[in-house]
């Protein structure tokens, strides 16, 4: 199992997701991924893209500034 971070903080909607999408593309079933990023919309968006691509939402948290969101490929 290989974890991936990305810092997708200051980038604004969809950048965050479609980096999450990248990044997931190349990774295996088991892996995780950590997504820090600062655009509120993110929290609602990467809710509905695990829903929809069925990959699994460990963690979400928001500081008030930085949302983290830790995410399992499966």
């Amino acid at each position: 199992m290989a974890d991936q971070n990305i810092d997708a903080k200051g980038l604004q909607c969809p950048g965050p997701i479609v980096a999450t999408f990248k990044a997931m593309k190349e990774m295996q079933p088991g892996d995780g991924l950590t997504v820090e990023a600062t655009d509120r919309g993110f929290i609602k968006d990467i809710e509905a893209w695990c829903h929809k691509t069925g990959n699994k939402l460990l963690s979400l948290e928001d500081s008030g500034v930085i949302i983290t969101a830790k995410i399992e490929k499966v």
